[in-house]
């Protein structure tokens, strides 16, 4: 066997261990419940000092490789150090018992003794923990298979020539996500499917052509997302869409003034409506729909508990479809396959550049030589600063260094409706060059001349933030430029949290990087979000991997047992 280095070049002639993986994940089952397509996948990440689980004897830590003599032959073994120095040396043939301890909570978690039978309870009330969450998925399921909802047509012809309108070519991901979606619909039991997919992957216009597809068999369409800026996006973009067809699109948000939302609601009332997009608006008392067919929710875990209950009763009646840019782990989502309904979008747009991404500390040159780039090839800028009081100084310190024909606008959530829906609508036509703005633009802006973003403080926000925040640029065929700023010489003084955040999403920038960030942080893997706040103890517990195994599992034996079946007839 011979392999290169590829950062020099030269052969590799020697190898202590050589683990041969396929290029492309396998979708089969390896069969049993605690092997996953590459049980070796994580170790493969494992570095000396990380904490690692073993599944029969609790989390320990990894202390790197060593031989050792088995009937007088040297064999490579991985050595994990347990409570009270207690070492433990596991051949590579029983790798896939082993994997990195990943969890919510920073921090060193504790060890286990390995005469001990601690961990076997630790682990036999994580499973008891698990089967009750698992018991509660299946019920939901069964309750809405159990329930009668409407059966859609068939594609029409109009279905078709919508489709065509479409200005890019669909991914392959795209194209399955959409027959999974329409195979739902056209199902007499109501949908309640979550699309994922990362930042800029093609989501809305599968939720779009689901839209339509409601519309042709005369049912109403809501749509609803977190933010009113998100609302107005969608409302041009479906507008434009659907412009040679006769669909009434209209949009419910603090956009509107009062008697314009009263005749919307009017209007969807009496069925004169077809699709309406809106914030929480569209949830209050008084909006009433004469025949809704369709929810689509956009970032359901931006909403409050209140919307979030209200959409809960909605999804035994009526179709549903949630979309979240929030990566789901693939462990968690083959976890739960057997009681949830997925479509995940993996795949890029054609023609799509990773976004060029920097951390550094915060420097009036680079930023002036940064908005000079992109304003030279006639590109647009977002300045993201987090603080509502400091944007008119931000505002003339950038000026201070630029051309006086640079036209730069403060965009905010507490500004007046009207002012703020202009300026976006100026920022998209490109009457704008620079936004300076708080995080308002965080969620879905989609602005294909807007190719450099500048984040000021980025050691103040959240991994999943960052991720977004960068997904603003790079949405089409053009090199993106992503600059996060941290104050000058405070590079000391950032805890150890916010460097991790920091250097991963500088590592991780290429394409579909939400799912490789997802190895550093839970929380933008989307799964608290799916499996809630009360599961977080039993991840802490056991790590995530052995609690996605669990969970799996459990449902596998719930499933087997036809607990369920009476209810599904």
């Amino acid at each position: 066997m011979k392999a290169f280095d590829p950062g020099s070049g030269s052969a590799l002639w020697q190898h202590n261990i050589a683990i041969i993986l396929p290029f492309k994940k396998s979708v089969t089952s390896r069969g049993g419940v605690f092997h996953e397509e590459f049980p070796l996948k994580n170790f493969l990440d494992l570095q000396v000092g990380d904490f690692v689980v073993h599944s029969q004897h609790g989390i320990g830590k990894f202390l790197g490789m060593q031989k050792v003599r088995i009937k007088g032959l040297p064999k490579d073994h991985l050595v994990i150090e347990y409570d009270r120095n207690e070492k433990l040396y596991v051949p590579i043939d029983a790798m896939h018992l082993v994997q990195k301890y990943i969890a919510f909570a920073a921090g060193r978690p504790k060890l286990y003794r390995l005469e001990n039978k601690e961990w076997l309870k630790v682990k036999e009330r994580t499973r008891r923990g698990i089967q009750k969450l698992a018991w509660e998925l299946l019920s939901l399921q069964a309750l809405r298979l159990a329930s009668s909802g409407f059966k859609f047509s068939p594609d029409t012809d109009w279905q078709s020539d919508f489709e065509k309108t479409f200005p890019y070519l669909e991914t392959p991901d795209q194209i399955k996500a959409t027959a999974e979606v329409k195979l739902d619909m056209e199902s007499a039991k109501p949908m309640d499917r979550l699309l994922c997919g990362d930042v800029g992957y093609g989501k809305t216009e599968v939720a779009m052509r689901a839209a339509f597809k409601a519309v042709m068999d005369n049912k109403q369409v809501a749509y609803l997302v977190p933010t009113t800026i998100l609302a107005e996006q969608h409302y041009k973009n479906f507008t434009a869409r659907l412009k040679n067809f006769p669909v009434n699109v209209q949009m419910l948000s603090r956009f509107k003034s009062r008697s314009q939302q009263h005749e919307i609601i009017k209007n969807l009332s009496q069925g004169s409506v077809d699709i309406v997009i809106g914030t929480h608006r569209l949830l209050s008392a008084d909006v009433n729909f004469k025949n809704l067919g369709l929810m689509i929710v956009d970032e359901e875990q931006r909403f409050g508990v209140k919307a979030k209950e209200q959409l809960k009763k909605l999804k035994n009646t009526i179709d549903v479809l949630v979309l979240t840019a929030t990566p789901i782990p693939r462990t968690l989502y083959m976890s739960l396959m057997g009681a949830k309904d997925f479509s995940v979008i993996n795949t890029s747009p054609l023609n799509r550049l990773p976004i060029k991404t920097v951390v550094v500390e915060y420097d009036t040159d680079l930023i002036t030589q940064a908005i000079k780039r992109e304003l030279t090839r006639q590109g647009q800028v977002f300045f993201l600063h987090n603080r509502i009081l400091d944007l008119e100084k931000i505002k003339a310190k950038i000026a201070r260094n630029l051309p006086g024909e640079v036209r730069i606008s403060i965009a905010h959530g507490q500004m007046p409706a009207k002012l703020l829906e202009q300026i976006m609508s100026d920022f998209i036509l490109g009457k704008i060059d620079i936004l300076v703005s708080t995080m308002i633009i965080e969620s879905g802006i989609d602005i294909p001349n807007a190719n450099t973003i500048i984040v000021n403080n980025a050691q103040m926000f959240g991994l999943s933030d960052l991720h977004q925040l960068r997904g603003r640029v790079g949405r089409f065929n053009r090199a993106a430029y992503a600059y996060f700023m941290i104050p000058k010489n405070y590079s000391f003084g950032l805890d150890q949290d916010a460097q991790k955040r920091l250097q991963a999403i500088q590592e991780h920038s290429g394409l579909g990087a939400g799912f490789d960030i997802a190895m550093e942080d839970l929380e933008i893997r989307g799964a608290g979000n799916l499996l809630g706040q009360e599961q977080h103890g039993f991840i802490a517990a056991v790590g995530f991997d052995l609690y996605c195994r669990l969970l799996k599992e459990a449902i596998a034996n719930f499933k087997k047992a036809g607990v369920f079946d009476a209810t599904h007839n």
